[in-house]
């Protein structure tokens, strides 16, 4: 005979509790707005997709909910009040937990306990789904709707305290693994995802224990996690800085190669490193004001330079055109360092660029 006061500890009798008090609608009735807007949200995060769960022939018998829940022996729970990872990280050591269930260390059998709710608590729903979903509407009655909260509310209770027995895996786990290129709070959380995945797939029925399956998930997570940080490091090898948003060096640079470029131009020219003809030199000096300046900071056009010499606009631009290039290739010619990677037109950018087009 099971005690009263054994079945009110079940975590089966606890939901219960929470939910005495609600009218129970007929079958026929479908979800009406009783529920409140958390468990409606929560009835749609259910019914978006299939539930899955660790089977058990324990599933299948008559009397499984009561062999599972109410003839189960009780399970320590956890004080997780003692985790505090960052901190602790900080503080270069662990707090001291003073209550003497912070650790719980649980057993193969106590294991078992725990995950044949939680897994019984997700085949129920797996089950209403069916119901559900055999219908034409595919929607589920008052009462369903009732029962997959109720289950849902087992199972979240169930990973909740599997998971909190366990943090304590993580973090030492995080503390030996140490990823110089990963933030030790990122560590502790990826493991954290870890763990409930491993959670939700691990099969008490094998006969291993938790923490060694936990373990391995855990190091694969640090694993990914450090290939990844390795990865974006590779293609973004230093850190973001706002500085350099604003900062003007390349178009200082630039400034400063058209100066010294223009330099030179004005010294192969007066020098005649080029070996320009008069025409050729009279052109090039009133065309960028190389010797004379010029008007009003403006160049001559090709017509008065023309007017000037006696030849046509089309004529000046022709004795232009060959002058410029003896300058350039004479300018290529005095570079000693690397090559350029702008094009002949560049260059002619350079050279005019010193203040006329």
């Amino acid at each position: 005979m099971i005690s009263q006061d054994r079945t009110s500890r079940s975590p089966l009798s606890q939901a219960n509790r929470r939910r005495v008090g609600v009218k129970r609608a007929s079958t026929r009735s479908r979800t009406s707005r009783s529920f409140s807007p958390a468990d409606e949200a929560a009835l749609k995060r259910i019914m978006e997709k299939e539930q899955d769960y660790i089977p058990s022939d324990v599933f299948l018998q008559a009397d499984a909910e009561q062999v599972i829940y109410d003839d189960a022996p009780d399970v320590q729970k956890p004080d997780t009040s003692w985790y505090h990872p960052v901190m602790d990280d900080l503080s270069g050591g662990e707090r001291p937990r003073n209550s003497s269930n912070s650790q719980v260390l649980l057993t193969a059998a106590e294991e078992r306990v725990l995950f044949l709710q939680f897994n019984y608590s997700r085949y129920r729903i797996r089950e209403i789904q069916k119901d559900i979903w055999a219908t034409p509407d595919r929607t589920p009655t008052e009462d369903q709707a009732r029962e997959l909260l109720r289950w849902n509310e087992v199972a979240e209770r169930m990973r909740e305290q599997i998971a909190n027995t366990n943090l304590a895996l993580v973090l030492a786990m995080a503390k030996r693994t140490r990823l110089s290129e990963v933030d030790f709070a990122e560590m502790v959380s990826e493991g954290n995802m870890a763990l409930l995945r491993a959670v939700d797939k691990f099969d008490a029925e094998r006969g291993f224990k938790f923490s060694t399956y936990a373990c391995r998930a855990i190091l694969k997570a640090f694993s990914r996690q450090g290939m990844k940080q390795t990865k974006h490091r590779q293609r973004f090898p230093a850190e973001f800085d706002p500085k350099l948003q604003k900062s003007d060096y390349l178009e200082t640079r630039r400034r400063e190669r058209v100066r010294d470029d223009a330099a030179e131009v004005r010294r192969i020219v007066t020098e005649n490193k080029a070996e320009l003809s008069e025409i050729e030199r009279t052109v090039i000096e009133h065309r960028f004001g190389i010797e004379q300046p010029l008007q009003n900071d403006k160049p001559l056009t090709l017509e008065q330079i023309g007017k000037m010499i006696g030849v046509t606009k089309e004529r000046v631009r022709q004795i232009q055109n060959k002058a410029l290039t003896k300058i350039r290739e004479q300018l290529l010619e005095v570079e000693e360092g690397p090559k350029r990677d702008e094009t002949l037109k560049d260059d002619d950018a350079m050279i005019t660029g010193y203040g006329l087009n």
